[in-house]
């Protein structure tokens, strides 16, 4: 959310953030004149309270001198009421009307940000490593998988439907071992870790900005809780309404869990394989950082080279693209995407978002600290995938595979896994 006074004062910019991340523009108008209609009727319900309260103070008076109220005190007292009982109602109804179409007004993106309609805008910033080369056609993950005994889909689809799968074995433990080595990584340098909430309240959904926008895309249980599609929701609202401290920031949060999408609008994409599901796994990194635009750029970039240090870990080549606003969130300022590369797609395909905010989730989430200054500031926030699987597995997969069908793990992971191997 933003604040009313810079949505008036910014309304062409805002317009133009509408149009550039293709979302109505009309909303910004909207705002502003209910807010206008807003403004108004509290400046006359104030007027009549103050009113009503110097007509009660004259009759109080009047009868501790052993008076009656005058007449007319008492019929100006009425009437004050009456319009009290007409206006209050209709500045009730208005406010409620204002927050819900505060909540529609997006994010301005930054000045770096490039202008395009879709995923063909977005710009290659960076291409890390070297994609392997084989003396063999290198197969996709899934006929790996299957083949060694470590995934089984066909089972899955009769339990859980279209997109569920069964990891098996060292397919299970694989993917363990990644995830363990991500929440490692994340705290030797300070990161709380956190096993996050998988049901959260619509109140939190509207607070980090997953609502209105995507709702489609998310679970919504009979209990009106709806299934997180990442940790990022619990993390970002875990200090919601809370006065933090200038001093305690960045406040560093990794969480654990597992992540729900209904995956609308993709039916034909990816209908093999494990690449695009309903359910995985994911450490997410998560940042609050003092009111400061130019830190929170340092943390963005802190986070999204994280993802990186990861990736080159595991010896994956990798691509770093920062996102055009029409294809990013209505509340991110700015976001990349880190792209791994498949070989049997002999394409990259996305395994990491980074985005940051500045204070659009915190002011939904009435999240503050009290700056040194002995200001109250609202918290910029952060966030950055550290490792989702099983997308991130396949990419493990295919890149190292060998020619007999058996994968090669990572060096980094053999700790983990106990052996160098998983055999066909």
């Amino acid at each position: 959310m933003l604040n009313i006074q810079y949505i008036t004062e910014n309304q062409a910019a805002l317009e133009t953030a509408c149009k550039n991340k293709n979302l109505d523009p009309s909303i910004v108008a909207e705002v502003i004149s209910i807010d206008k209609k807003r403004r108004d009727l509290q400046g006359k319900t104030d007027a009549l309270r103050k009113r009503s309260n110097e007509i009660a103070e004259a009759i109080k008076q009047a009868v501790g001198a052993g008076n009656k109220p005058a007449p007319e005190q008492i019929e100006a007292g009425k009437e004050v009421k009456e319009q009290l009982k007409l206006i209050e109602p209709e500045l009730k109804e208005i406010e409620a009307a204002f927050s819900e179409k505060m909540h529609y007004v997006p994010n301005v993106p930054a000045a770096d940000v490039p202008i395009g309609p879709d995923e063909s805008g977005n710009q290659v910033v960076r291409k890390v490593g070297t994609p392997p080369e084989f003396s063999f056609t290198p197969k996709h993950h899934h006929e790996l998988m299957e083949a060694a005994n470590i995934l089984d889909t066909k089972r899955a689809v009769r339990i859980g439907g279209f997109r569920a799968y069964f990891l098996k074995n060292d397919g299970l433990l694989l993917e363990q071992a990644l995830l363990q080595f991500a929440l490692r990584k994340l705290e030797k340098i300070g990161f709380t870790l956190l096993s996050a909430p998988v049901l959260v309240n619509e109140e939190t959904m509207w607070g980090t900005g997953y609502l209105p926008w995507g709702q489609e895309d998310h679970y919504l249980t009979q209990d009106k809780q709806f299934l997180a599609g990442t940790a990022e929701v619990a993390l970002t609202a875990f200090h919601a309404g809370e006065v933090l401290r200038e001093k305690d920031l960045p406040i560093k949060m990794a969480g654990i869990s597992p992540c729900f999408r209904r995956e609308v609008g993709s039916y034909g994409k990816d209908t093999q394989g494990i690449i695009r599901v309903h359910q995985f796994n994911k450490v997410e990194q998560v940042v609050y950082t003092t009111a400061d635009e130019d830190e929170t750029r340092v943390w963005h970039e802190r986070m999204t080279a994280l993802s990186e240090e990861l990736l080159s870990d595991l010896g994956l080549s990798y691509q770093v693209l920062l996102m055009c606003t029409g294809d990013m969130g209505a509340g991110q300022r700015k976001k990349y995407d880190v792209e791994t590369w498949f070989p049997a797609q002999e394409k990259y395909r996305e395994t990491h978002s980074a985005s940051y905010f500045n204070d659009f989730q915190a002011r939904r989430l009435n999240i503050k600290y009290q700056a040194n200054d002995g200001n109250k500031k609202f918290v910029y926030t952060l966030n950055n995938t550290m490792a989702a699987s099983p997308r991130l597995l396949a990419a493990i997969v295919e890149n190292f595979q060998q020619k007999d069908g058996s994968i090669a793990i990572p060096a980094v992971l053999q700790e983990f896994m106990g052996k160098k191997l998983i055999a066909r």
